[in-house]
């Protein structure tokens, strides 16, 4: 019957709307949303299957909001389940709509003011002032996390910019965890960069690198900014490796995969005194070339 062969095709709309949604670039996911209802001509399905794909979206992303006249990220650090997260910052939690992007029913959010807390407050105001001298658009936020009885720390940065006027988006992320442990701790930070380019092209870049290093611990002032000049010191390693790559692949598109080789001199062609040239070797000297 029709509504045996509806029921065998919904499981995999199903799939194959969750599967698009999760591959939404940053910046685009409301855009794909609009597009899929159009596609599917389903909206309720569509909808339904985008707010709840939208949670992992927004937490894979970082993706920042505003409430209370503060930036807090949405993230897998922060999340308490039920769409509700918690800002470490201000101690308050609230809900958040993934779908129209709202937040509601802040409350408060109650944080045990222990020595952990205290080393969480120094490396947020260490990195807080990195973040904003060098990401005119950055954010970024410290978590602290219990492993059993061990004090994990997690610092997340995001950086974007979303022009889809000039047809493309971007992201740049960061995440470092370590322990709070006595003399040293093991720091492992995770980048990930995306791009999309969409002007008479389909151009997806995403690129990923982790790194690790061992830092001394002695005191809060002290680790904070070890912490903020290793972050620092990778950042601009990553950046440097970034823009060499994308050199690389502009000059092996240009210099090697045209179908027709050229000469490639960077330098524009007066094409003004080639014709002068041309035609007084033609014509003689007393000839002139009709502007």
């Amino acid at each position: 019957s029709m509504d045996a062969k509806q029921e065998l095709r919904e499981p995999e709309k199903v799939s194959l709307i969750c599967s698009l949604l999760l591959q939404s670039p940053p910046g685009e996911f409301g855009q794909v949303v609009q597009d899929l209802s159009a596609l599917v001509q389903d909206d309720k399905l569509v909808r339904q299957e985008a707010a709840r794909v939208g949670a992992c979206h927004n937490k894979n992303n970082f993706t920042p909001i505003r409430i209370n006249g503060r930036t807090v990220l949405l993230t897998h650090y922060n999340d308490l389940g039920g769409n509700r997260f918690f800002d470490p910052q201000d101690k308050f939690s609230f809900e958040f709509d993934h779908l129209r992007g709202v937040t509601s029913k802040p409350q408060l959010h109650g944080v045990m003011l222990d020595e952990g807390e205290l080393w969480r407050e120094a490396l947020h105001k260490g990195l807080k002032a990195y973040v904003s001298c060098y990401f005119p658009v950055g954010n970024c936020c410290v978590f602290k996390k219990s492993l059993g009885k061990r004090q994990m720390f997690v610092a997340c940065i995001e950086a974007h910019q979303y022009q889809p006027s000039n047809h493309w988006n971007s992201l740049w992320k960061s995440d470092w965890t370590f322990g709070l442990t006595p003399f040293t701790t093991q720091v492992t930070g995770i980048f990930l960069f995306q791009i999309h380019y969409f002007k008479d092209a389909n151009l997806h870049v995403t690129v990923s690198k982790s790194v690790s290093e061992t830092l001394n611990v002695i005191d809060q002032s002290q680790f904070a900014m070890d912490f903020v000049k290793f972050v620092k010191a990778e950042d601009a390693k990553f950046h440097i490796a970034l823009l060499e790559d994308i050199q690389a692949l502009s000059e092996d598109i240009w210099g090697k995969s045209l179908r027709r080789k050229l000469p490639v001199t960077r330098t524009f062609m007066n094409w003004n005194k080639l014709l002068n040239d041309q035609h007084l070797s033609t014509n003689g000297p007393s000839a002139e070339v009709p502007p």
